[in-house]
């Protein structure tokens, strides 16, 4: 299966556990949502583009940390 997803500015808990909350779809259209609770990037990627574009969605009352969230 694969999906295609997009972050939003929520931040959700899970059983105690802050997630981010992206929303998508499947290859065949169906809408998904994936509860988030660590990404990482490649050792080889800029972990910093990712973080500043992460941080663009971000609310800044929901700021914990993106070490965290990710």
């Amino acid at each position: 299966m694969k999906i295609e997803i997009e972050s939003t500015d929520k931040i959700v808990d899970i059983d105690g556990v802050p997630v981010r909350l992206w929303e998508g779809y499947t290859e065949h259209g169906i809408k998904c949502k994936a509860f988030i609770h660590r990404l990482a990037v490649h050792n080889d990627d800029d972990a910093g583009q990712f973080d500043r574009e992460l941080k663009e969605q971000m609310q800044p009352d929901s700021i914990i940390s993106l070490r965290q969230i990710l």
